[in-house]
């Protein structure tokens, strides 16, 4: 059976978080545990990362922050081609974590490369980690279909989100996409299934 992995950021997500809620409420999810939560470095989150996906039949992935991040960095990495999907929600831009937390993170450069898996990236109009226009541009060069929920902030708990419900949906609706006609959404939108391409732009901006 595939597992859902939940991939925190910096600091991890603290109880009330909805990646808490979500391990809560899915008995297939499990969460991807970092030695150390407050000083990030790359190559040690990437292992455990590893160590899950490659402990499980195959994998989606909803990850936070900068836990996008290190998600991202597995596009060239071999253990790839066993993630699922990839729902990603508010991704942080490494010069955003880098001068509101100076000298913790140590996440080299910021990837750039395509996913070779679905992935949907979700973020806002106000989020201090990462301006619209990055936000744009990130999930363009990822390959992801990109879903802007407004002025909601960094969702997280500060910005009011604890059980969020919609993210269940939005990740089932990657489940169920055919991915052998999909290698990468966000490619080209006229590309997705009719009843995924309504559901995402039905959502609110």
């Amino acid at each position: 059976m595939c597992t859902t992995l939940i991939v925190p950021g910096l600091n991890g997500s603290d109880e009330g978080h909805w990646q808490r809620h979500w391990l809560l409420d899915h008995s297939d999810a499990s969460l991807v545990d970092q030695d150390n939560w407050q000083c990030p470095v790359l190559e040690d989150w990437l292992v455990r990362l590893e160590d899950a996906i490659a402990a499980s039949d195959g994998a989606y992935i909803v990850a936070h922050s900068l836990g996008c991040l290190l998600v991202a960095n597995m596009a060239a990495r071999p253990l790839a081609a066993k993630i699922k999907a990839a729902l990603l929600v508010a991704p942080a831009h490494l010069q955003k974590v880098e001068a509101l937390h100076p000298c913790i993170v140590r996440f080299g450069e910021f990837p750039t490369d395509p996913l070779p898996f679905p992935s949907l990236v979700v973020g806002s109009m106000s989020d201090p980690y990462m301006e619209p226009e990055e936000l744009a541009s990130t999930s363009a060069a990822w390959g992801s279909d990109l879903l802007n929920l407004g002025d909601v902030g960094h969702i997280n708990i500060a910005s009011g989100f604890g059980r969020w419900s919609q993210g269940y949906g939005l990740l089932d609706r990657l489940k169920s996409l055919p991915v052998e006609n999909i290698p990468v959404l966000g490619r080209d939108r006229h590309a997705l299934p009719p009843a995924y391409r309504a559901y995402i732009e039905a959502l609110p901006r």
